[in-house]
């Protein structure tokens, strides 16, 4: 891949099927759930439509997606969103598209009149981690041994930025 520009855009049904391909190799033990896999059908958009979906491009290509969606689903907690999935294409990591796809939501956060932003990472997931907080997030919470990934406790962390 060439050293051009990642764009960010809101999710089209059309979108499909490229982002159904980088969910299928997206995920791993450190940064998802491997099990997931089985979940996989013939469509991404099974948990949640594009209207919930910020997609990245390169040159063109669909390469990575961002899932931000309403936290609660009530009026209490009007104002928090969550990122519940953020993936890139193997191919295309190290170009920026994370950093993109997270400063995306931050704007649409804004537009969108949210407070914060949460989402849930692996606490041995340090790349993501890193990432996260060069974009402001912070660490709001752990748990303890809250996944049995291929027969290992994972400890998740709650992360958080406040727009």
């Amino acid at each position: 891949m060439s050293a051009t520009e990642v764009t960010v855009r809101q999710a089209v049904e059309s979108d499909d099927a490229a982002l159904l391909a980088i969910e299928k190799v997206a995920w791993t033990a450190m940064s998802g759930f491997p099990s997931f896999q089985e979940l996989l059908t013939e469509t991404f958009f099974t948990r949640s439509g594009p209207e919930a979906h910020l997609v990245a491009e390169h040159d063109g290509e669909v390469v990575g997606y961002l899932r931000l969606q309403e936290k609660y689903k009530f009026p209490e907690g009007a104002g928090v969103l969550a990122i519940n999935g953020l993936a890139v294409a193997p191919q295309a990591r190290r170009l920026g598209v994370a950093s993109a796809l997270l400063q995306a939501a931050t704007t649409e956060g804004r537009r969108r009149g949210a407070r914060k932003i949460t989402l849930n990472v692996h606490h041995a997931n340090l790349p993501a981690r890193h990432l996260y907080e060069r974009h402001g997030y912070i660490v709001e919470g752990t748990h303890p041994r809250e996944f049995l990934i291929e027969g290992t406790y994972v400890d998740a962390l709650t992360m958080s930025k406040t727009l």
